[in-house]
């Protein structure tokens, strides 16, 4: 009995960001909970239940999906992820055979640090319109001084709870900005009931089975980087945690093969891509539930209200400017992580060598670069993604050193 209350609890602290991204995205947030209680599962069958964390929606699909949805719909979205899911599947054997260092050798930090960046920058006007109370097109959807009030409401709230609150209520700042976005917007009357009163009280989500698109599949593929370098830095973190080291059992083969698994079993059904939620790391290290068993009990939590029709209708009843607040400080805390990406693992920038693949990243992924050959296009994360790889891997390693070394000798012969 108490570890099926701890397992709802770590629900409970991971809700607020899981449901944010099928709300962002078009998709049912009552899918995104049975595909994120489902694929916990499928990753606890998959690392032998050793590992003490919670799978959930991933932010770093945010803008692919947006795109997916609008150019060729859910489905054909929905296959994009799943080939997605695939592509950590393949590193789980190629790390398997070679090792974890094939993925530090693939992705270094120069790499991964401006993708992530890209991920959360390009995604700062679609915070702004929300918060603002406009549509995509820049439609004015939710009166402007009322989305005003409610997304700095959101925001501030937020930045309150993540910053000042103490314990549990700090892991929680998502939530705890929806609640008071969601209670402002009672106030201005900006909320309707309808599809609440016609829910059914208990009913099965609306899946939406996938379909295969090839430009969709090749659009999404490259944006698996940035989640598969996360996942590592939440093994550690979650290892940290325990006093376990993860890395070597069950070993990070299995792990990203788990997130593998449960984004396949997610986009299955309709649902956002799946990773390790730091959150509920968080939370493991305040309340020391280092047991699994606890997140087999917020998975089955997930999955049964992810059958209750009432709370899914009332999930889609929050407003945009609710969400748009709380995305302005999401998303530039992504940005901020692939920032602290190059500083922590102190990448010079003075070498024209990472200048270079830093720079075109950045320009190619928020400047919506496309390359296109037919009906085939690549653009946004995927191709800088794919670019930044390249680059990396064809720059040779000693351009720019002797500028380095140069400016070195200055240092030394100026003493």
């Amino acid at each position: 009995m108490k570890n099926a209350i701890q397992g709802a609890q770590m629900l409970f602290v991971a809700f607020g960001a899981l449901v944010l991204v099928p709300l962002l995205t078009g998709l049912d947030p009552s899918v995104a909970l049975f595909g994120a209680g489902v694929g916990t599962l499928l990753f606890q069958l998959i690392t032998r239940r050793s590992v003490p964390i919670f799978l959930a929606s991933s932010f770093a699909f945010i803008a692919p999906i947006l795109y997916g949805v609008q150019t060729w719909g859910i489905p054909a979205t929905m296959g994009g992820l799943m080939a997605a899911g695939f592509v950590y599947v393949a590193m789980g054997a190629l790390i398997k055979v070679r090792g974890v260092e094939i993925i530090h050798k693939l992705l270094p930090p120069v790499v991964v640090g401006p993708v992530i960046m890209v991920i959360g920058l390009g995604l700062a006007p679609v915070a702004v319109n929300m918060a603002l109370g406009k549509g995509g097109d820049g439609a004015q959807l939710v009166d402007a001084q009322a989305s005003i009030i409610i997304s700095c409401a959101s925001l501030l709230t937020t930045i309150a709870l993540s910053v000042f609150a103490k314990g549990f209520l700090k892991l929680m700042p998502i939530l705890g900005g929806i609640v008071v976005g969601y209670a402002l917007s009672l106030g201005y009357g900006i909320i309707d009931f309808t599809p609440v009163q016609e829910a059914a009280w208990f009913a099965l989500p609306n899946f939406t089975f996938p379909e295969f698109n090839i430009n969709a599949i090749l659009f999404m593929i490259p944006v698996a980087i940035a989640p598969a370098v996360e996942h590592v830095g939440d093994m550690l973190a979650i290892s940290n945690v325990t006093g376990k080291n993860y890395l070597k059992k069950p070993g990070l083969h299995r792990t990203i093969t788990g997130d593998g698994v449960a984004t396949i079993a997610a986009s299955m059904v309709g649902a956002p891509p799946n990773t390790t939620y730091s959150e509920v790391t968080g939370a493991v290290m305040l309340t020391k539930a280092f047991n699994p068993v606890i997140m087999t009990w917020a998975a089955v939590s997930a999955i049964v209200l992810a059958l209750v029709g009432k709370l899914g209708a009332v999930l889609q009843t929050i407003p945009m400017p609710v969400m748009g607040g709380i995305m302005i400080l999401l998303f530039g805390s992504i940005a901020t992580v692939g920032l602290n990406t190059l500083i922590k693992n102190n990448v010079d920038l003075h070498k024209s060598r990472n200048l270079v693949i830093v720079a075109i990243t950045l320009v190619f992924g928020i400047g919506g670069m496309a390359f296109g050959i037919g009906e085939f296009s690549l653009q946004g994360v995927s191709l800088c993604g794919i670019v930044a790889i390249l680059l990396n891997l064809l720059l040779p390693k000693d351009i720019g050193e002797n500028h380095v070394v140069d400016n070195a000798q200055m240092e030394e012969e100026l003493k």
